[in-house]
């Protein structure tokens, strides 16, 4: 896989992937507030920073598995 390749894929799949999970996980902690559940404010995941809703198993080692496998890609992170 040539350098082009990769930095295209990243551009082009993972970026957005990251930010629409970012946005996903807030919506849910938001939604759970509004419903009368503080816990993902207690645990500061009303936040779009990416890091704080990254799982290690869900969103890296087995999506990672996954794909090297060539199995379909699924995964989770912390609402």
């Amino acid at each position: 896989m040539n350098p082009e390749h990769i930095v295209y894929r990243t551009a082009v799949w993972i970026i957005p992937l990251v930010i629409a999970i970012v946005f996903h996980e807030v919506a849910h902690g938001w939604m759970a507030k509004w419903l009368g559940d503080p816990t993902a404010q207690e645990q500061r995941r009303l936040s779009f920073n990416p890091i704080r809703h990254v799982d290690p198993v869900g969103t890296v080692i087995l999506p990672l598995g996954l794909a090297i496998a060539g199995a379909p890609v699924f995964g989770w992170a912390k609402p």
